[in-house]
């Protein structure tokens, strides 16, 4: 069996796990060029307002997506996601955003995230999982880049 063969498991962070994916968010892209911290991400990951869920391939955590429930308008809206490196290409980020609309779905017709414009291959991903842009936040977190409203509609 092959690694992109192996399950995928989606299942709510404990405490470890959630400082581990504070760790990978902030170690990675895009978070590194918006100059996100460690500790905005550990408090993003710890704060009980929002759903924390990890993915993991042979028990070993793989990506990490964080919903805000009530996050726009009283619609879900997906704060981050992100897959570890070794687990990239293996279907980790499409099996954590299938979670969130399955999750979403149960409490909103509607589902949100932002993507930076500079992070093309986000935006072609999202895109191809029916995401459309809605909005345009120019400057929002770093000068001369938007962030980008997508919307999904979950009917």
């Amino acid at each position: 069996m092959s690694a992109k063969d192996d399950p995928i498991d989606i299942l709510p962070a404990n405490d470890s796990e959630r400082e581990w994916g504070a760790r990978l968010l902030s170690g990675s892209e895009p978070w590194l060029t918006l100059q996100v911290s460690l500790q905005t991400c550990r408090e993003n990951c710890f704060d009980t307002s929002y759903s924390v869920f990890v993915a993991h391939i042979n028990d070993k955590p793989a990506g990490i997506i964080i919903i805000h429930t009530k996050g726009i308008a009283g619609s879900p809206y997906i704060k981050s996601i992100a897959v570890d490196t070794s687990f990239q290409k293996k279907g980790v980020g499409a099996a954590l955003m299938h979670f969130a609309e399955v999750f979403s779905g149960k409490i909103s017709r509607h589902l949100f995230l932002c993507v930076s414009s500079f992070n093309m291959q986000a935006q072609a991903f999202y895109r191809q999982l029916g995401y459309s842009k809605v909005g345009e936040f120019p400057d929002y977190i770093i000068k001369g880049s938007s962030e980008l409203l997508l919307y999904k509609s979950l009917q």
